[in-house]
């Protein structure tokens, strides 16, 4: 009897075995079959191969609907997208033209012989003018931000030069409105796309002499830290109120108190959307009476 016993332990024994080494072979034919249905979804060619009623071509079957909506939403994302473009490139191409013209008419105006109410005039068609091309430039560059058609490509370089090009540019607008631009430390590394940052420390900048008053000052300087490099722009402006330090980078917001200054309320919005798609941000310190600093933070790496 112990010969039987013996031989039916190892039976069973060999039957476990066999038992567990199939149940493993099937675990692992599940899941190359599995990974062989994503990969197949992730390069877009996936079809179901079997039509039997085990789990795994239900799942399949399921896996299918899924891809095919899914698929289905993407075209529909990609065709809203392509849209979108057409529609802010037809925008920007067809008012290029009439802008260019009233301008150019605007100006024509100008150095005519008129009466003094006439001359106010023509400067305040300029002045909506080139307020109406600003705006168009830049809901065209915001469009383009937000809707993923323009895609910021960062890396690492040097901050000097771009921020020495910023001061060179706006020294003459800060020099006629009396208004002292200074640069302090500039040297620094930071992750970042050249063009698109210079346009935001431009923004900064804008605003900076467009609140500081004649007598003003106005600086602009690059602090670095261990993770962020910031740059600075700040001024001896009225200040921000508290409750409005929130507000001022949204879309078309503008302070009641600044109603009477120059702008459309978009150029801090732009610049956040700008250091947002580089992996950095923009914000303000400012005390009522003694000016504002608005620092734009770009990451090392």
């Amino acid at each position: 009897m112990s010969g039987y016993a013996a031989a039916g332990v190892v039976l069973v024994l060999i039957l476990a075995a066999a038992i567990v080494i199939w149940s493993r072979w099937q675990t692992t034919r599940t899941m190359k079959r599995l990974d062989k249905m994503l990969t197949a979804a992730m390069n877009g060619d996936f079809l179901e191969e079997t039509f039997d009623e085990s789990q795994l071509s239900a799942l399949e079957s399921r896996l299918a609907r899924y891809l095919a909506a899914s698929s289905l939403s993407a075209r529909n994302i990609q065709a809203q997208r392509d849209q979108i473009n057409t529609l802010i490139s037809d925008i920007s191409h067809q008012s290029k033209t009439p802008v260019a013209n009233l301008l150019l008419y605007a100006h024509l105006l100008k150095e005519q012989p008129l009466t003094p109410q006439g001359q106010n005039c023509s400067q305040a068609i300029c002045a909506q003018a080139e307020k109406l091309q600003t705006l168009i430039e830049a809901l065209v560059k915001i469009s383009r931000l937000e809707t993923g058609i323009l895609v910021l490509h960062p890396q690492t370089g040097e901050i000097q030069s771009m921020a020495e090009r910023v001061i060179a540019q706006y020294t003459p607008k800060a020099a006629e409105k009396g208004i002292t631009l200074t640069a302090g430390e500039l040297t620094g590394q930071a992750f970042f796309y050249p063009k698109w940052t210079e346009e935001a420390v431009c923004n900064l900048l804008d605003n900076a002499i467009k609140y500081t008053p004649s007598g003003g000052t106005v600086s602009l300087e690059v602090r670095n830290f261990e993770l962020f490099s910031a740059i600075q722009v700040s001024d001896t402006g009225p200040g921000i109120p508290e409750t409005e330090q929130a507000k001022i980078f949204g879309r078309f917001y503008r302070a009641p108190e600044t109603y009477q200054t120059e702008g459309v309320g978009i150029g801090l919005y732009l610049t956040r959307q700008i250091a947002e798609h580089q992996g950095g941000y923009v914000k303000v310190k400012s005390t009522l009476g003694q000016g504002s600093v608005f620092s734009l933070f770009l990451t090392k790496e």
